[in-house]
């Protein structure tokens, strides 16, 4: 009989993330026979005011370059130009697109489009250390999440000469409460890990878990891991939980596959 490979088998990780998010991550660990809880962290839609938005859409095709920095960026740009009879591979003909991230990465390419740039790390410092052309005279269109993201990008562009326009595209907001399955678990101490890919999903869980778990919800953690995607969640996290157990060392849910794997081995 083939051996089979569950490095994870019977263990209970609560992943953090939007609904979408999750089910999209939740294949690569049960492969590996993970149980997994599901902790809807984020809730992701429009932003609160679309003018900035289409204001910037109207001009899309007098961008040089497009830069995402996430999936969610890609969405609802496309989303949006879609309700004005466009897309974003029609604009992609005109204007060259750079994207932080192999899953930002593939999402550009589920939509028909090929990355005109992707840097050798999945971070924004690794983008603007190694963009191919100096930034001086550009008009460069950023569409990000509308609160709690980081301005790094759109600063850098500005000090190299850019014209930067920076517009919120999307919004992430806290869901209401915790799945009931996911608070027995954590209320049992019988999580043998937390998955965190962002700052947002932090400080989104430690609230929800205040509300269900009161002021001593930190107690119910002690023996659970604390997985982070990379350096800004980790800094995050830290502030928040107080530690983190291991950060993935390629940015991706992969990454954070194999730490949670070589933890528990």
């Amino acid at each position: 009989m083939p051996i089979v490979d569950l490095p994870l088998d019977q263990r209970n990780i609560i992943i953090t993330r939007s609904i979408e998010g999750i089910k999209d991550i939740k294949k690569i660990f049960t492969s590996k026979g993970a149980n997994i809880y599901e902790f809807p962290a984020i809730s992701i839609g429009d932003p609160d005011n679309l003018n900035p938005l289409d204001e910037a859409l109207n001009q899309i095709n007098d961008f040089h370059w497009i830069i995402f920095s996430s999936s969610n960026g890609i969405k609802f740009v496309d989303k949006r130009l879609k309700y004005f009879n466009s897309s974003l591979k029609e604009c992609s003909k005109k204007t060259k697109i750079a994207v932080v991230g192999e899953k930002t990465a593939i999402t550009l390419d589920d939509f028909g489009i090929k990355a005109d740039f992707i840097p050798p790390e999945f971070v924004a410092e690794s983008l603007i250390d190694n963009f191919p052309i100096s930034g001086y005279g550009l008009r460069v269109f950023v569409p990000r999440v509308q609160t709690g993201g980081r301005d790094l990008i759109s600063d850098q562009f500005r000090k190299a000469g850019s014209q930067v326009f920076d517009v919120a595209a999307y919004e992430t907001r806290c869901p209401e409460a915790i799945p009931a399955d996911t608070i027995d678990l954590i209320s049992n101490k019988k999580a043998d890990a937390i998955i965190f890919s962002s700052g947002k999903t932090v400080s989104n869980s430690a609230f929800l878990l205040e509300k269900a778990l009161g002021k001593e919800w930190l107690k119910y953690f002690d023996k659970t891991k604390l997985l982070t995607i990379g350096p800004q969640t980790t800094k995050i996290c830290k502030k928040t939980f107080g530690r983190v157990d291991s950060q993935a060392q390629k940015y991706t849910f992969e990454g954070l596959l194999d730490v949670a794997i070589k933890i528990f081995s």
